[in-house]
């Protein structure tokens, strides 16, 4: 399972470049794929302040994959505390929200972030994984930015949930994603952050990115950062949209994807 790709986040000057990127990272045909439009293109004034296509590739019939692999890790390194623990089922998207609300919440925004902590909740006591589980959403930093449903988990030695490069967070958010939007009719996007982690690496790449910028402004010559998840590069991006002496784009194919900094012509 390991050795097969399940799911990639591609970003491309098109929805069409970045689809047709993913199915080759992934070795696959369009009818064997569901593709999730996470951001559309959109231009800017003298091709500056546009951003790229971003679109989520997944392999039809892998969501149970995904999260037995995210448990299996879990259950791998919880073995050293609970040698005695019987190993912990493969989650399933019916398993996991066999409770559906009865009423329409599509457009009840406090009703969907309940039901996106009770979908986060469910997944963990499937994990065998003791937490607390708050949800809301966050409004956008401008008309040109979407709000964000936000899922904290919060409790002790919650390390496990994070996982190498945060596979197993990016993979347990993958698969709460897929229920909660599937529950509720349309694209959220959502994020899952565990004891803070996810604002702490926001925090560290947003300060990267100025550093990095202010290097292609003193030398003149690009800078080109390590290979970032769809999601990490979005906030290089958007850190840097409106800086005065440099521009940004990403290059490369996934998983190896990366931005690159450039100064500005005067």
């Amino acid at each position: 399972m390991a050795d097969v790709k399940n799911v990639v986040e591609i970003t491309a000057q098109t929805v069409e470049q970045a689809i047709d990127e993913g199915l080759e990272a992934l070795g696959l045909t369009r009818t064997q794929v569901q593709v999730e439009i996470l951001e559309h293109p959109r231009p800017g004034f003298l091709g500056i302040g546009g951003r790229d296509a971003t679109v989520r590739i997944i392999r039809i019939g892998a969501e149970a994959e995904i999260a037995a692999e995210a448990e299996a890790k879990a259950a791998s390194q919880k073995k050293v505390e609970a040698p005695q623990a019987e190993p912990a089922q493969p989650v399933t998207q019916q398993a996991a929200a066999a409770e559906l609300p009865a009423e329409d919440i599509s457009n009840d925004k406090d009703a969907i972030a309940r039901y996106a902590a009770t979908v986060v909740e469910e997944l963990l006591e499937k994990m065998r994984i003791s937490a607390e589980v708050k949800a809301h959403f966050i409004d956008p930093e401008d008309d040109m930015d979407e709000e964000i449903l936000w899922v904290d988990i919060e409790g002790r030695d919650l390390s496990i949930l994070i996982g190498r490069r945060s596979e197993t967070l990016n993979a347990l958010q993958y698969i709460a994603s897929l229920i909660v939007n599937k529950q509720v009719g349309r694209l959220i996007p959502l994020m899952v952050d565990v004891q803070g982690y996810r604002q702490r690496r926001e925090q560290q790449i947003r300060q990267l990115a100025l550093r990095m910028a202010d290097q292609a402004v003193k030398t003149g010559r690009r800078q080109v950062l390590e290979p970032m998840s769809a999601s990490e590069r979005r906030i290089i991006h958007l850190a840097l949209r409106s800086h005065e002496g440099v521009t940004t784009e990403s290059v490369g194919e996934a998983p190896n994807r990366k931005v690159t900094i450039l100064p500005k012509r005067k």
